[in-house]
């Protein structure tokens, strides 16, 4: 099954790595879903005080 999920590298230090993974667990989450819910809701709370994060393709060029 296809995905449009992007992969890439994450480079963590081991402190932050082993809390992610304590709190992944307590909440039965792999640390990919866990990083990925948290960052979710982290967006959410920037738009809603910024407004909308638009792409950088999407953004006026003129300056």
């Amino acid at each position: 099954m296809a995905s449009n999920k992007r992969v890439f590298t994450l480079r963590l230090s081991d402190e932050v790595f082993d809390k992610i993974g304590i709190l992944a667990t307590s909440e039965h989450r792999s640390m990919t879903n866990y990083i990925e819910f948290v960052l979710l809701q982290h967006l959410e709370q920037v738009e809603k005080e910024r407004g909308p994060l638009l792409p950088r393709d999407s953004e006026s060029n003129d300056g």
